[in-house]
């Protein structure tokens, strides 16, 4: 089993419980971990999952509505990744910077799926 991450990868999305997040919208980070078969290791890009079409499918995700809690959106990007993927197993974390009224550097939640 091979394990392919995208780290923060930034998306802009009108996401969250406030009116003015959805409004104004904000960047959200996005942790991506597939594991994915050996079929790579032929090291062409035709036998292995391409992250620069993982990253569009986390923008279409973000960009199809706007979510009120990072759950439901993790849990959305995870859907469509294993739907559209030849991966074992995603795991989607979402990170909101500096959410509203919390002191915190971010916000985050995290879903797993599988075959």
């Amino acid at each position: 089993m091979i394990v392919v991450e995208l780290d923060s990868l930034e998306v802009f999305g009108r996401h969250g419980v406030l009116e003015e997040e959805r409004r104004d919208g904000q960047m959200f980070l996005y942790d991506v971990r597939l594991e994915v078969s050996d079929a790579a290791l032929s090291d062409r890009i035709e036998d292995a999952v391409d992250y620069r079409l993982v990253a569009e499918c986390v923008h279409e995700v973000s960009e199809s509505r706007a979510f009120n809690l990072l759950e439901a959106l993790a849990a959305a990007v995870a859907d469509a990744v294993l739907a559209r993927f030849e991966v074992e197993r995603v795991r989607v974390r979402v990170r909101k910077p500096h959410p509203a009224g919390v002191p915190a550097a971010h916000s985050a939640a995290t879903v797993e799926r599988s075959r």
